[in-house]
């Protein structure tokens, strides 16, 4: 027995080692502050591990992670417990900086798209993060939701045409598109 729980121990670990980066950088689109997004993903991992012999023998770990994680946060917003995607000062924003072109454009590109992030509603937001910049399918997106393809689309789309209308937003792309 002590064999197989070790087994399932590593198993665990290089799974988190793995997917750690991805996870986190989801939930901070997801939950807009470094602090809530690394509590997010703790907890999270800390029910996949409780559930790991599961989770683990699931055609998609990651994907069932990323679930419990998008449902987790839902459950946070359901209480009405406020988030900020961008405080006023800015302080505690992670960065992601691309590696190539002018980085001081890229960083305000990078500032003004989580800002109108924060603008959307949650589900418009969830959509957006998941399908855009986690670049998942319909399907793996509606899964992570746990709602049908039909209101990932609709949710994308809204969230996307109102994204469009943020003026700073429509100066980044006419102003060669930048990203």
């Amino acid at each position: 027995m002590g064999d197989r729980k070790q087994a399932r121990d590593e198993e665990f670990q290089s799974f988190v080692i793995g997917r750690w980066p991805r996870l986190m950088r989801t939930a901070f689109l997801l939950t807009g502050e470094q602090h809530a997004a690394e509590d997010l993903v703790q907890s999270t991992l800390e029910q996949a591990y409780v559930a790991w012999r599961r989770v683990g023998s699931a055609d998609d770990p990651e994907a069932y992670v990323r679930r419990v994680m998008v449902n987790a946060h839902a459950r946070k917003h359901r209480r009405r417990l406020r988030e900020f995607l961008a405080r006023g000062d800015d302080l505690g924003l992670v960065r992601e900086v691309a590696d190539t072109g002018d980085r001081i454009a890229q960083a305000d590109d990078r500032s003004a798209l989580l800002k109108a992030l924060a603008q959307l509603p949650p589900r418009q937001r969830e959509a957006v993060v998941l399908r855009y910049w986690e670049d998942l399918t319909e399907t793996q997106t509606a899964e992570a939701m746990g709602c049908s393809i039909g209101s990932v689309k609709s949710n994308a789309a809204k969230g996307i045409a109102k994204l469009r209308a943020i003026p700073q937003l429509a100066d980044m792309v006419t102003q060669g598109g930048r990203q």
